[in-house]
């Protein structure tokens, strides 16, 4: 391995790790920890809310039809 690779691998590691550790410290002073379950059941009470809503009302047919409706004028 030459000289001028071996230093230029060795620089990028170097700043690689710097910036890791000060993401890591930075993080862990705002106090971010990530989604917690409920956040995670909310998205998924509203997902449901909006399929269950599409299912039992004619608004599924209608997106279909509006969008079918687009596609023929632009490819005919």
């Amino acid at each position: 391995m030459s000289d001028l690779l071996l230093k230029t691998a060795v620089a990028a590691k170097v700043r690689v790790n710097g910036w890791k550790n000060t993401t890591t410290k930075a993080t862990r002073r705002r106090g971010d920890k990530g989604q917690t379950a409920v956040e995670y059941l909310g998205i998924i009470a509203v997902v449901v809310a909006i399929v269950v809503l599409i299912a039992n009302t004619n608004l599924g047919a209608t997106i279909v039809n509006k969008l079918t409706a687009q596609i023929a004028k632009v490819a005919p």
